[in-house]
């Protein structure tokens, strides 16, 4: 079984998104070091910085980051564990959770003292494995919110209230749909909702694609999914079943792809991994809008000549606007070399020393609620309003939060739901054949 799982999760885990590259390894880990791994370039200069003040803080003990792209990490991650040359300390993804946590390479961190209640709620929560231990230590967090351009936004008549007001429904799409469709432009200049309106020849999409979403559509179909009243599992955590082939998921499923038949959502060709994903066919002037995660915030705001505003994503038929709420972890490999050290490292990534810190230079939000407030006040310095990201966790009046599914055999559920997911929008494959996805899934989770 561990070969077959190693195998699945090494195939699987090596994902085509934002390329990148770095020498690592354990080389270098020792009594004396710790060796850190992360992802996201824009995020190394704050972790730089606290890995100062924790070198300060522990004489004669220092850290040793490697950074790589996202694709690069999770290849050689998954590499390192079979070769035995894992890091001390690696960025953990819930989304991966539940495939390490069946490999048995994490190390539990029981001993350090974590309080759920110190951080953003369910963050801490999320890393505890089916044995009761956990096996990470709050980090940061995100959720999704609309992209917009805001000349094309007034160009149609529209204003930030209107955006920040939509609502959908699965039968006409509600008020997202037809301001998304006003938002698409032929090549005629024909809007999306006008006489004469050319589906095949557009000039500017009223939404950009974000590929087909896989099994979790974090940025593209799970704002509608779960503000339907759907969910993955049949448990929050640790699910048994997963519920693909609900009359719900389908019907939004078939709903939201749909729009890219009447020529509203940009086509599955325009999207390539890392390429041309959501905020390249934004910044090009190919799309109008755009959902993504908070952590291209700094991305969508930085692009030269193009002015971004924000939005909620839109009320559902629950009455509730939803909103994936991603929370990341620092986790110990079960083989550290340097085990005392890294347990240490992660202690200090926890606390509110380094959250602060991290928070201070506005690229993500950290996990406890100093660290958040840091962020905002950082994003608002560069005059960046970063509301629709965070009102949903601080303020749930009007919106719920939810995690991606944590369930064993992880790999094999985006080994079976990518190509699947693929087949309905490149293809139009019927929403119906995700039901034999579905009991493909769940029997592997019988196993």
């Amino acid at each position: 079984m561990r070969i077959r799982t190693v195998a699945a999760a090494t195939g699987a885990l090596a994902l085509t998104l934002v390329s990148g590259c770095a020498q690592g390894g354990a080389a270098g880990s020792g009594a004396n070091s710790v060796t850190y791994w992360l992802w996201d370039a824009n995020q190394l200069p704050a972790y730089q910085a606290c890995a100062k003040g924790f070198e300060k803080e522990n004489p004669g003990l220092d850290v040793k980051i490697t950074q790589m792209g996202w694709a690069d990490y999770w290849t050689k991650l998954t590499a390192s564990f079979i070769a035995g040359t894992e890091p001390d300390v690696f960025t953990d993804h819930i989304q991966k959770f539940g495939q390490f946590a069946d490999l048995k390479v994490l190390e539990p961190l029981d001993d350090l003292g974590i309080d759920d209640s110190s951080y953003q709620a369910g963050l801490g929560a999320n890393w505890t494995g089916q044995d009761g231990h956990r096996y990470g230590a709050p980090k940061d967090w995100d959720t999704v919110a609309l992209f917009y351009n805001q000349k094309m936004v007034k160009d149609a008549g529209l204003t930030a209230d209107e955006l920040n007001t939509l609502a959908w429904n699965p039968r006409d799409g509600g008020t997202f749909e037809k301001t998304i469709a006003h938002l698409t432009v032929d090549k005629n200049g024909k809007r999306g909702d006008e006489p004469g309106f050319d589906k095949n020849n557009v000039k500017v999409y009223g939404l950009a694609t974000g590929g087909a979403g896989d099994g979790d559509g974090q940025t593209t179909w799970s704002p509608f999914v779960e503000s339907a009243g759907w969910h993955y599992t049949d448990k929050a955590r640790w699910g048994t079943k997963y519920r693909y082939d609900s009359k719900t998921f389908q019907s939004v499923i078939d709903w939201y792809f749909g729009l890219a038949k009447k020529g509203y959502l940009a086509p599955f060709t325009d999207y390539t991994d890392g390429a041309n994903p959501a905020n390249a066919q934004v910044a090009s002037g190919r799309a109008a809008a755009s959902f993504d995660g908070a952590w291209m915030i700094s991305t969508y705001y930085g692009t030269k000549g193009l002015k971004v505003g924000t939005a909620p994503t839109p009320t559902g038929p629950s009455g509730k606007r939803a909103t994936m709420m991603n929370g990341l972890a620092d986790s110990v490999t079960k083989n550290a070399r340097n085990k005392d050290g890294a347990k240490k490292w992660v202690r200090y990534l926890a606390s509110d020393a380094c959250q602060k810190t991290v928070g201070g230079y506005g690229i993500v939000f950290p996990a406890t609620p100093s660290g958040t407030e840091a962020a905002v006040a950082a994003y608002k310095k560069k005059g960046i309003d970063v509301s629709a990201f965070t009102e949903p966790v601080t303020d749930k009046k009007d919106s719920r939060t939810f995690s991606f599914p944590i369930t064993d055999y992880a790999a094999d559920v985006y080994a079976l739901m990518r190509p699947a997911m693929q087949d309905v929008f490149a293809n139009g494959a019927p929403v119906s054949g995700l039901t034999e996805t579905n009991d493909q899934i769940n029997f592997i989770l019988g196993q």
